[in-house]
Order: C-alpha cells, then sequence, then structure tokens
C-alpha cells in the first residue's frame, strides 16, 4: 500500500491585506509539516483574497500576488502545495492555482468555469481556461507550463478541479479520472447559504467516488470582503467515503484536516469498475512530472470531528447563529470598530441584532478563550479589563432605548430586559421633544399644522428619524459600529424609514425573513445554540404582535395590519422575486398555498406587494451592506437587480384584477 497524508486547510484571508494572509498560508504550511502532511490544498484566490472585486484589473495586484507567491516558495520544502492566485497571461486575468513541490513551482491550472450568477461577478475580472489548452506562463523570470494540466509526484497524480469546476455538468474531475489522476485538490472560496453544505458534500463524495480518486476540498473561512461569509468547510473523500471534516464557522485565523489516504487501495477500487476505460497515454504536456519523494506515512486512525449540532433537526436555527456571529465579529475587527451600537425598540428585529452580538462575544470567547478573544481585538486595549464573557459584552455592545409620545410600557420593558439578560450597556433616551420640535418647525413653515388623518406617513416618519441622530452620535463617541435592525420582508415592501430604522454601517439581518427571524427568536428563548443554550429575556419580545408603534397607542398599529401578514408576504416575495412569476402566476400559487384566505383579500395584498416592490427599489439600494445567508436575497449589489424607475407592473396588476373580478 502507498500511504499519503493529505491536508485541507481553511484561511480567514481579507482582501488585498497581504501581510495578514500571507502570514495565515505560511501557518497553515507550518502546522501541516509538524502534523506530517505531503500534500495540502489551501483555498481559492488565498494570496489576494477572493473578495477583490474591481481590484483584480489593477496591474499592481497582479505583481503583488506574484511576489507573495515568491515569498511563500521557500516554506513548502518537503511538502506539496496547491494554493490559489491572479495571474496575468496573453493580455488576461485568470483565477489559477499553483502547484509548488518542495520549493519549487511546478505549474499553474486555471480555472475553466467561472462563477457568473447569484453574488458571484467572476466574469468581470477573469478569462475562463479554454478546455484542453496549454501554455507556458512567466513569473519571476522563468516560464512554468499554465492550462489544462495534472502532475506527477513520485508516481501519484494530483489534478484540479478549482471551486466552480466541481458545480457544473462537464467537470474536469472526469476528464482527470480517465488519466489515472489519484488525488484532486479543490481549492474554494464558497460562501455559506442555508443548505448549501450538504451540496457542497454531495459534490465532493460523489467526486471522490465517480473519479475513483482522493479528493481534498479546502474552503475560506469567516467574514472576508464584508458581505460574504465563509463556513470554512473542509472535507477530504476518498472511494466515495468522506474520512475527514473540518469544523465549520471557527474564530480561529487558519484550520487544519487531516487524512491518511491509501493511494493504491483508490486505484484497485476503480479498477473494478467496469465503465472505467482510461487514457493509455496522456497527451503531450498534459502531465508534468516533479522530481519529488514521498517520505514514509504512518497509518492512523482518525474519528470524524464534526460538531454535534450540525445533526440537529434546527440545523438552519444553529447556522444562522454561528453564520451571523462569526461575521458580525470578523467585521468588527476588520473595521477596527470598537464595539457594537443597536437602537433595541423592545421588538422582534433589534431584539434578534442584540442577541446576535451577544452570541458573538460567547462563541468567540468560547473557541479562543478570553486571552485570545482580546488578542484578536487587540486595537480596544481596554478589552484587557474584561475577565469574563458577560463583561466582555458589556464592553463591546451599547443598546439604546429611545421613546416618543407613541411608546409603550411594554416595549420598552421588553428592550430592559432582552438588555440585561445578554448582559449589553442599556441607556433610555426621550426622543419626543425632538420630534415635536420638528414638527412644530415644520408646521411654521407650512402655516398649518399636521395631523394623523392628513399627513400619517410624515408623522410616523419623523419619529424613527428622530432617533437616528443620538444613536449614531452614540456610536460616534465610541468609535463603535451602528447596526441597522431592518429585515427581508421590511426591505421588499420598502417597510422602513430611510435614515430612520435604516440608519446603520452595516445591517446583519437584511437578508432573513421576518417569519423566520422571528421563529428563530422563540428558538433561542427555549433552546438557544448547542453548547451555549436560551435567552429566557426574550419572551417578553415573543410575546408581542410585530408594530412599528408610531401611530398613537390607541390605533395598535401592528406591522401585518399595515402590509398584510408575514407568511404570506414572505412566500409572494420567493414567487415573485426568486423565481420570477408573474402576478398572476404568483396568484394562483399563493390560491393554492393559502387556501384560508379570500380570494379578494389576496388580490388586495398581492397588488400592494407589487406596487410597493417597484416604489421602493430606491431603498434597497441605500441599505447599509448585509450578510448573504440565502442564494435568493433583496440585495441589489449581490443578486437581485431591479430598476430604481419602471413600470410599476401596471399592465401585469391589470390582467391579474380581471382574472380575479371573473372567477
Amino acid at each position: 500500500m502507498k500511504l499519503i497524508k493529505v491536508a485541507a486547510a481553511t484561511l480567514n484571508q481579507t482582501p488585498l491585506d497581504w501581510e495578514h494572509n500571507k502570514c495565515n498560508i505560511l501557518r497553515a504550511i507550518g502546522e501541516a509539516r509538524e502534523l506530517g502532511v505531503k500534500i495540502l490544498c489551501l483555498p481559492e484566490l488565498c494570496i489576494t483574497g477572493y473578495g477583490c472585486e474591481d481590484a483584480f484589473l489593477s496591474p499592481g495586484v497582479l505583481s503583488l500576488a506574484q511576489q507573495v507567491l515568491a515569498e511563500i516558495l521557500p516554506e513548502t520544502r518537503e511538502l506539496v502545495v496547491g494554493l490559489g492566485l491572479p495571474v496575468f497571461h496573453n493580455k488576461a486575468t485568470f483565477n489559477a492555482c499553483c502547484l509548488m513541490v518542495d520549493r519549487k513551482i511546478a505549474g499553474f491550472v486555471a480555472k475553466r468555469a467561472l462563477a457568473g450568477d447569484g453574488i458571484h461577478y467572476e466574469p468581470r475580472w477573469f478569462k475562463p481556461w479554454p478546455r484542453g489548452r496549454r501554455s507556458r506562463l512567466r513569473v519571476g523570470g522563468m516560464d512554468y507550463p499554465i492550462g489544462d494540466l495534472f502532475f506527477e509526484c513520485d508516481g501519484v497524480r494530483i489534478g484540479f478541479e478549482i471551486c466552480e469546476d466541481a458545480w457544473i455538468a462537464q467537470r474536469p474531475g472526469a476528464e482527470l479520472a480517465l488519466d489515472a489522476v489519484d488525488i484532486i485538490l479543490n481549492p474554494s472560496a464558497s460562501h455559506f447559504a442555508f443548505g448549501k453544505y450538504d451540496v457542497r458534500r454531495r459534490l465532493v463524495l460523489e467526486g471522490s467516488r465517480a473519479f475513483g480518486v482522493s479528493y481534498v476540498y479546502a474552503n475560506l473561512l469567516g467574514n472576508e470582503a464584508g458581505r460574504a461569509i465563509y463556513d470554512g468547510d473542509a472535507l477530504i473523500a476518498t472511494g466515495g467515503k468522506l474520512v475527514a471534516r473540518g469544523r465549520r464557522f471557527g474564530f480561529g485565523d487558519h484550520a487544519l484536516i487531516t487524512s491518511v489516504i491509501d493511494v493504491d487501495l483508490t486505484r484497485s477500487q476503480h479498477a473494478r469498475l467496469s465503465s472505467f476505460e482510461p487514457h493509455v497515454t496522456p497527451e503531450p504536456e498534459e502531465c508534468v512530472v516533479c522530481e519529488h519523494v514521498f517520505s514514509e506515512t504512518k497509518p492512523e486512525v482518525r474519528e470524524d470531528g464534526h460538531d454535534a449540532w450540525e445533526s440537529s433537526e434546527r440545523l438552519k436555527e444553529e447556522e444562522f447563529a454561528r453564520a451571523i456571529a462569526l461575521g458580525l465579529f470578523d467585521y468588527l475587527r476588520k473595521s477596527r470598530s470598537r464595539g457594537f451600537v443597536v437602537s433595541l425598540s423592545g421588538g422582534a428585529d433589534s431584539a434578534a441584532v442584540a442577541c446576535l452580538c451577544s452570541i458573538a462575544v460567547r462563541m468567540g470567547c468560547s473557541e479562543l478563550g478570553l486571552d485570545g478573544f482580546r488578542a484578536k481585538l487587540g486595537h480596544i486595549p481596554e478589552l484587557g479589563q474584561a475577565k469574563t464573557p458577560d463583561q466582555l459584552v458589556r464592553q463591546l455592545l451599547t443598546t439604546v432605548y429611545q421613546s416618543t409620545a407613541n411608546s409603550s410600557d411594554t416595549t420598552r420593558q421588553a428592550a430592559r430586559e432582552v438588555a440585561e439578560a445578554i448582559s449589553a450597556r442599556h441607556f433610555e433616551l426621550d426622543v419626543a421633544p425632538v420630534v415635536s420640535r420638528y414638527t412644530e418647525m415644520v408646521e411654521a413653515a407650512l402655516g398649518r399644522g399636521l395631523s394623523w388623518n392628513g399627513d400619517d406617513l410624515a408623522l410616523q416618519n419623523i419619529q424613527a428619524r428622530a432617533r437616528a441622530p443620538s444613536v449614531w452620535m452614540l456610536a460616534n463617541v465610541q468609535g463603535a459600529l451602528l447596526l441597522s435592525t431592518s429585515n427581508r420582508s421590511e426591505a421588499a415592501v420598502g417597510y422602513a424609514t430611510m435614515d430612520g430604522d435604516t440608519a446603520g454601517g452595516l445591517s446583519p439581518i437584511a437578508g432573513i425573513d421576518k417569519a423566520f427571524l422571528r421563529a428563530w427568536l422563540r428558538w433561542l428563548e427555549s433552546e438557544g445554540p448547542e453548547d451555549f443554550g436560551p435567552i429566557p429575556g426574550l419572551a417578553s419580545v415573543n410575546r408581542q404582535a410585530p408594530t412599528a408603534e408610531l401611530r398613537p397607542l390607541a390605533a395598535r398599529q401592528t406591522d401585518e395590519q399595515d402590509l398584510m401578514p408575514y407568511e404570506l408576504l414572505d412566500a409572494i416575495e420567493r414567487a415573485s422575486i426568486r423565481d420570477r412569476r408573474s402576478p398572476l402566476e404568483v396568484y394562483q400559487l399563493m390560491r393554492a398555498q393559502f387556501p384560508n384566505y379570500a380570494p379578494r383579500d389576496l388580490f388586495i395584498w398581492l397588488e400592494r406587494f407589487f406596487r410597493l416592490w417597484s416604489r421602493n427599489q430606491w431603498k434597497r439600494e441605500r441599505y447599509a451592506p448585509s450578510f448573504h445567508v440565502d442564494d435568493a436575497n433583496l440585495d441589489p449589489k449581490t443578486w437581485c437587480r431591479f430598476p430604481i424607475l419602471s413600470g410599476g407592473f401596471e399592465r401585469e396588476l391589470t390582467e391579474l384584477r380581471r382574472f380575479v373580478e371573473k372567477s
């Protein structure tokens, strides 16, 4: 048997942070050497960072990437290392991976399938490498092979599938299998989204089985560039069996998984397949032979290191808590902000944001320890005084309840209870005098009084806007990051006050619909994340019907009375925006999905949705950056582009109205 220890590393990189990225790479290489690893796979574009956007078009960035590659190369002693970087060749930029073998560059494989859907925009920066083509790339004054290649080291053949290459029908792995490749490395930058782990796992398992290989999959980790969160998923599979998997949502700079694979066993298993018809002789220059001898590797027994919560029935709730917590922590430290400020209204949205901040601190302390956590936030020296996670939360999280004449004792008390339960520093401010002063000034300017009958929207919005200056001031004084609390359902219909409750530098729940958010808060009240437990102080929030609390209390305002049932709103949004269905098609679907609602009510709500959607694209364009947690979101900068000015579905809604009237 021929045993080789392979490894996949996850890295928490930052775009264009050259020294940080290099240090993470070198630490992963050093740990791999200490563990006796022979072949190491690092993530896609890990030298530059994946989220460099249009900086990939800069010649200076491409040149620096090669300089950093040259600085990493001497540290690959006795190792075979694959890692990603952009390269410039024949007046085009390619997303490539370099294979380094014992301090020498063996060659480069360029990505064939570029990700250009969803949040991805790779075709803007890169060109796809043509199938079956090979060339020479000049790096550091020397020429190296680049293109559709595989490599042979000590009789072991190594090939690449680069992230999206594995997600297409004609995977490069199928051709590598015909060339009798033994190991496929997949350097990836695959962002987190609900349900994506299962798909990723199937791709790795099926690739290892169908191609008769050991498959090593390495991914990025953390909030790399602001919006996308990488779960740090790393997988190693052999012959259709998962032999190692990494812990997801870690707070460290890097993590490593390893496994000892038996190349001879994988070969014999593949040889038994009657459908396998290998290429007897590779094409010229297709195989790059490297002078390298693998040292002896001893057998080992490994245990599956996955977390218990990943097999939970409430996986989505766990994933949401851990993904947003990691995203908030990385955003805090990479932006060098000194904490979070949340306008805590006593309602569901702001309570969720505040709880997620607290969870981020507690999860970080649990993994890194108090000293490690404080070291990660070394730009906040006063954290050194904190001796417990509760004290750290109090130093990092400020919440503020801002009352107006229409605020209730119920929401005031709910805000207090949540702040106390999560150990936040809490303030209460009365902005009613500010609201009155603005109202009086406008009334004087207009020469008339404002009334709820004639000026409802203006009188509601001024209350939300009057809260923004004070909470912004608190954030500025503390050097902290103000978090917006708007959710996805509100974004769909513009049910938010621009420069009011949308105020903030980051909007962590803007990708989450209200129905799921409320269910998540109930779960957080009763169960909570694995190893951290519930937050019973949410009970007073969960008992309430969602309300903006901007009209007089006697009006008994609720969100769903203003809009429609949130469950229905979210279903309409998914059918119309995600699935691109017409208003009539959406109506027919909703009739089947919600038979308890009268047809006339459904029509009214549908018409309201499409009109509000069309009018409020300008608001979605102005939302603070949000986290990407669902592959179909409403962020116009990552997934959902829609014109700011449009016809407003007038013809389509007329067609729907006629259909309903005839029914």
